[in-house]
């Protein structure tokens, strides 16, 4: 028999009308919405709940994080510099189930965990941590999966880079991401999705935190960028792009791949291509402003000092031209559980409140090709459901205070 619970609380918001209605009474059937205010209540909920003064939201989503870096254990929660071979791959997976836990807490429901960059054997760890998410093991937000980022060699997300590692002391394959030539790439996808993951993430360029790349450097052919994009297509599957630099990021949209994330040198040119095509963009702008640069390696700091505002000025020029913006932190680039902040800094940037919260809901889910179930309040969707002060369409920051949560009808914070 299915359970039935009833939700109240003052207000709800419409993230496709963009209004916040009043009251709140929500009926859920199961882990699905059954109604909102209807004319009549279903007898013998097995709950009926009053949140009171609060506001409720579809459950948040962040496009662009790693669960399995970052958090207890890292200092100010960012990754040490020897993470990649001084974490073995047990005690990673636990630091993310604590992330995990963090990031729903904070509302994110639903995030897409965008490559691993260490040496595992091959292991995809948020496969198994979307996994035992799923299955209940632990709490923590519904998990898209990309297992390992898809890099060559020496490019940005290629592990021996970022620990400066001499030759031959950690050897690398396709099943961990390393691949060079349109075989070898076609090959790593195929491993990816042939061990659970639900994405591909590509390092396109360079990179800010990358030892050995220019930022704006395009690190793979146009043939291999089309090789990618057709393989992961074909098991239907879509594809994320790092990507920094112009060219890099034009070569991506000529390729049909799906999603750019970062995307902080695109021109004019390159932002009317997405809105051609329908790209989407994962800004991670809020990383920009908050991104502890003073812990990071000197001639990084000095990449992001010359990246950094160009980035802010891309992203108000990519809002005005209609460019389909997803939200995504980059996390642990910010601390896990502040993934509302990215909200914040794309108001600041130019998006209004109602803006920002789609790009959380509607726009993230039609990302992840799930906009038939997620990022609404309606009917038939999952019951994906937290609870803020106020007005969130008229004050963006009260998405930093989430009172209560709820995942796939099951509560898991209640202030």
């Amino acid at each position: 028999m299915t359970e039935t619970r009833i939700l109240r609380a003052a207000r709800w918001v419409d993230v496709d009308a963009g209004e916040v209605r009043s009251p709140a009474v929500v009926v859920i059937e199961g882990n699905r919405i059954a109604s909102i205010n209807p004319a009549e209540l279903p007898p013998d909920p097995i709950d009926d709940i009053d949140l009171g003064d609060v506001t409720l939201l579809p459950g948040l989503m962040d496009m662009e994080l790693n669960l399995l870096i970052g958090g207890p254990g890292s200092p100010e929660g960012l990754p040490t510099p020897m993470h990649g071979v001084q974490d073995d791959p047990a005690y990673r997976t636990l630091r993310g189930a604590v992330n995990a836990r963090t990031t729903l807490d904070a509302g994110f429901t639903t995030v897409r965990n965008l490559g691993l960059m260490v040496k595992t054997g091959g292991y995809l760890l948020d496969v198994a941590l979307q996994r035992a998410i799923d299955q209940g093991w632990h709490a923590g937000p519904r998990i898209y999966p990309a297992g390992h980022a898809v890099t060559p060699y020496g490019g940005h997300l290629d592990p021996t880079v970022f620990q400066r590692l001499a030759p031959g002391i950690m050897p690398l394959s396709v099943a961990e991401g390393i691949a060079n030539g349109v075989p070898d790439v076609i090959a790593c996808v195929r491993y990816q999705i042939r061990h659970g993951a639900k994405l591909i993430k590509v390092s396109a360029s360079g990179g800010v935190m990358s030892h050995s790349t220019s930022p704006g450097a395009q690190q793979y052919s146009d043939a291999e960028f089309a090789a990618i994009a057709d393989e992961a297509h074909r098991a239907g599957v879509r594809v994320a792009a790092h990507a920094v630099g112009d060219t890099a990021i034009q070569a991506c949209i000529r390729a049909g791949i799906d999603c750019i994330e970062h995307g902080f040198l695109a021109s004019d040119e390159t932002i009317a291509m997405m809105v051609d095509h329908g790209t989407f963009l994962v800004s991670t702008t809020y990383l920009t402003d908050a991104m502890a640069v003073d812990r990071i390696a000197p001639e990084l700091r000095k990449k992001a000092a010359e990246v950094f505002p160009r980035a802010k000025a891309m992203l108000p020029r990519a809002i005005a031209a209609g460019v389909r913006i997803a939200c995504g932190t980059d996390a642990p680039a910010i601390p896990h559980g502040r993934n509302a902040m990215e909200l914040c800094a794309l108001v600041e940037r130019g998006m209004t409140p109602v803006q920002a919260l789609r790009a959380a809901t509607l726009t993230s889910a039609e990302l992840i090709d799930a906009d038939h179930e997620l990022g609404r309040l309606a009917p038939g969707y999952l019951a994906d459901i937290i609870a803020v002060p106020g007005d969130p369409t008229r004050d963006i920051a009260a998405t930093l205070d989430v009172r209560f949560v709820m995942k796939d009808g099951q509560i898991h914070k209640r202030g």
